[in-house]
């Protein structure tokens, strides 16, 4: 598996791709840095939309979603590993089904539960290791929400907030459903159509 190639959805060359590593490709940054540096910029650069899906192929491309200035947490992965692969660090994304148990309502409303899939995370290999990083979670939301935002040390998983900043449950992870080479955009269709039934034609952004 070429976990570095540049491919439809991420895009790595792109003139917007290349604009988000410029202030990374520095000879003095170490491999690590550069991929804190891009995490932090792409958590906290795009606001997090759980409720924005498009169902347009070309919208998933890295570049596309380079230019709006919120995603899903799908966009901001596959952001975030083009990124990590235009700097030359492997990366791939990893998906999973999540329970959120705070600020729920809205989702129940439009989507009748407050189970998401896919969460779209990130595989990053680094140090000799892989490492899981969600960047989802945009600081001012995890504010919000009064939850510690995700850090990440470049050693170590950065995957969820069990709890918030109270001791109550906030997200839960149900089911794992792996990594994959190449953004899987049948498989995560399939998957929301399973899950959210005659609800995921209301959620889709088709225009």
């Amino acid at each position: 598996m070429n976990y570095l190639k540049s491919t439809y959805f991420y895009n790595t060359t792109a003139p917007e791709i290349q604009e988000l590593i410029a202030e990374f490709q520095k000879e003095e940054l170490s491999e690590q840095e550069k991929a804190i540096g891009i995490y932090l910029k792409v958590r906290d650069g795009w606001r997090y939309n759980p409720y924005q899906i498009f169902g347009q192929k070309e919208k998933f491309k890295a570049s596309e979603i380079a230019r709006r200035k919120e995603g899903h947490c799908l966009d901001k992965a596959i952001l975030l590993i083009t990124g990590l692969r235009a700097l030359n660090i492997p990366a791939r994304i990893h998906l999973a089904k999540v329970k959120n148990h705070i600020a729920v309502e809205r989702l129940i409303e439009k989507l009748g539960t407050n189970e998401l899939t896919p969460h779209g995370m990130v595989d990053v290999f680094l140090g000799g290791k892989w490492l899981k990083i969600s960047p989802a979670f945009n600081i001012e939301l995890c504010e919000k929400c009064n939850v510690a935002p995700l850090d990440f040390d470049g050693a170590h998983d950065s995957v969820f907030q069990e709890y918030n900043q109270e001791g109550k449950e906030f997200m839960e992870y149900l089911e794992d459903y792996g990594h994959f080479e190449d953004f899987p955009i049948d498989f995560v269709f399939k998957n929301m159509k399973e899950h959210y039934g005659p609800s995921f034609k209301t959620y889709l952004i088709t225009a």
